[in-house]
């Protein structure tokens, strides 16, 4: 149900009035404020589109058959994508197969797709909230989808959470009510008592379901989900949101302008080593945004989800959050300044370690330091001159074959050496560490990946043997950290190493986690994890 339309609601709806949490009203008595406007402008919409069907019709501008009625009320910018399959060709008859609207549109200027061809009509199926009830926090209810979704294995009954966490934190968390899912293991704060003078509102509609979040001091609308169909399938989980304003920040990590472009843009949010260049997924996947209002408040929004997704900006405006796995786990912080939004975006995900005072000095790092009298060398060099220098580092080039934990003993012979004078004159060293490790020395030959194998320390296929993948040692096996034996093993190596070289911090590298090759020295295995029925718009042919 879009935006502009008037919302179903029931008598049920005035069950829970109550300050910070008031249901969306019901046509009985007067009408909301909103209510009127949104009639007014359904107006507006109904004249401006019979005018446009006209002047189509006399000029001949429709290819094909003229489009229902209902689909000619949805302005452009409102038209939310029921076909978002990348390099898909999007024909009527696979549109239409969806239950959706089928209007082609011009491409963009720079040729990318803008107007979706293929978006949900008004009336297309959603959840319905079946009933809520009051809780300690705030609310529960039950949401129920009458009909099946286009994706395979569509959840029929969701469950419903919304927790007045703090007077400026709202946490919604939408989970299959029968089945567990998997969550992101983030200790995240637990609070004990509703917040008790929440500066925002939340209103429901019931059918089809959809969250209306308002800031009490300005009325200004920060969420509405009703906007376009929530759909929450095994590995397709989409809810769209429209937005206050155009001015919109974060969703890293991208290459490209901090205010984001709301002009049909897709962002992807999946861990990925490569240049950065394009808009596309980099290093650091961050499913978060700041949103500066009208008036000059500041808002955030946070899904705890570590899945693939995607963020489809459009001028509504307008926001779709699409994952393929997962539960929808959504923080808002209500700011009313940006930075104050910042603050209570990291009481929920944490603090950053406060770095060591040398950490803020002057760096001095390169790959392609051929030895280490090289890298000794270009130190001297920064003496003479008298430039400041805090800090060396030295990429993998330190190393024996590439492999972590091990010194060049011909070209890196003087490293240790390096490391005392450097500490001498009052500054610090730095090494590089990948997560890959060495899978093909000989037996006996390599202690890390020998007791990393014995402890069984490392992610496994299937069949329960060590994946193995490429990076720049050739194969290797990648340490497994959710297991906390892993993390006592990875010490015992860096001491092993320390002992040698005395390194004062480290440069942890090839994190996403990066892999030479798709999946493993075999492949990706089939099946539904590695072929998802969806994958977010990427890079290439694999995210």
């Amino acid at each position: 149900m879009k935006s502009y339309q008037k919302l179903k609601t029931t008598q049920a709806a005035c069950r829970l009035e109550e300050e910070g949490a008031a249901p969306v009203p019901t046509g009985h008595g007067k009408l909301a404020p909103w209510l009127v406007g949104t009639g007014l402008l359904l107006c507006s919409v109904l004249l401006s589109t019979i005018t446009v069907w006209v002047l189509r019709q006399v000029s001949g501008g429709w290819l094909g058959p003229t489009p229902p009625p209902k689909c000619l009320l949805v302005p452009e910018s409102h038209r939310f994508d029921c076909y978002p399959e990348w390099r898909q060709v999007v024909t009527q008859e696979l549109c239409e197969s969806r239950g959706c609207c089928f209007i082609p549109s011009p491409l963009l200027e720079d040729g990318r797709q803008g107007v979706p061809w293929c978006f949900y009509p008004p009336d297309f199926p959603s959840y319905s909230l079946e009933s809520l009830n009051r809780t300690a926090l705030g609310m529960a209810g039950l949401l129920v989808r009458r009909e099946k979704a286009y994706y395979p294995r569509d959840i029929e009954k969701l469950r419903l959470e919304v927790e007045f966490e703090t007077d400026t934190r709202l946490h919604i968390k939408i989970t299959d009510e029968a089945n567990p899912r998997y969550e992101v293991p983030l200790d995240v704060p637990r609070v004990k008592k509703r917040a008790e003078n929440p500066i925002y509102s939340v209103n429901f509609s019931w059918d089809p379901f959809g969250v209306l979040l308002q800031r009490k001091a300005t009325g200004t609308v920060l969420l509405n989900t009703t906007v376009a169909p929530l759909i929450f399938a095994d590995q397709f989980l989409q809810i769209s949101t429209s937005l206050p304003s155009k001015f919109l920040y974060g969703l890293g990590e991208h290459c490209g302008s901090l205010l984001h472009s709301l002009d049909w843009n897709t962002l992807t949010l999946w861990a990925r080593d490569a240049a950065p260049e394009g808009s596309f997924n980099l290093y650091g996947a961050h499913p978060f945004y700041l949103l500066m209002e009208e008036g000059g408040d500041a808002h955030g929004v946070f899904l705890l989800n570590s899945n693939a997704m995607e963020v489809a900006l459009q001028p509504t405006p307008g926001l779709t959050w699409r994952t393929i796995g997962g539960v929808l786990d959504f923080y808002i912080f209500l700011g009313p300044s940006p930075s104050m939004v910042i603050q209570q975006y990291q009481q929920v995900i944490g603090f950053p370690a406060m770095p060591p005072l040398w950490g803020l000095g002057f760096h001095l790092c390169r790959w392609g330091y051929r030895s280490s009298n090289d890298t000794w060398q270009t130190v001297r060099a920064m003496r003479n001159y008298q430039i400041p220098q805090d800090v060396q580092w030295n990429d993998i080039d330190y190393m024996d074959g590439y492999r972590d934990f091990t010194l060049d003993s011909q070209k890196f012979a003087s490293l240790p050496s390096l490391v005392e004078d450097l500490h001498k004159h009052g500054q610090r060293y730095v090494i590089i560490l990948d997560p890959g490790i060495s899978s093909t020395s000989p037996n006996g030959s390599y202690w890390p990946f020998d007791e990393g194998l014995r402890r069984g320390l490392f992610l496994n296929t299937s069949q329960g043997q060590p994946l193995i993948g490429k990076v720049w040692p050739g194969f290797t096996a990648f340490a497994d950290f959710s297991n906390p034996d892993t993390h006592q093993w990875w010490l015992e190596n860096l001491q092993h190493f320390h002992a040698h070289v005395p390194f004062d911090g480290l440069w942890i590298d090839m994190n996403e986690p990066s892999n030479f090759v798709d999946g493993s020295e075999h492949g990706c295995p089939p099946g539904e994890l590695d072929n998802p029925p969806y994958t977010p718009g990427k890079w290439g042919d694999e995210i």
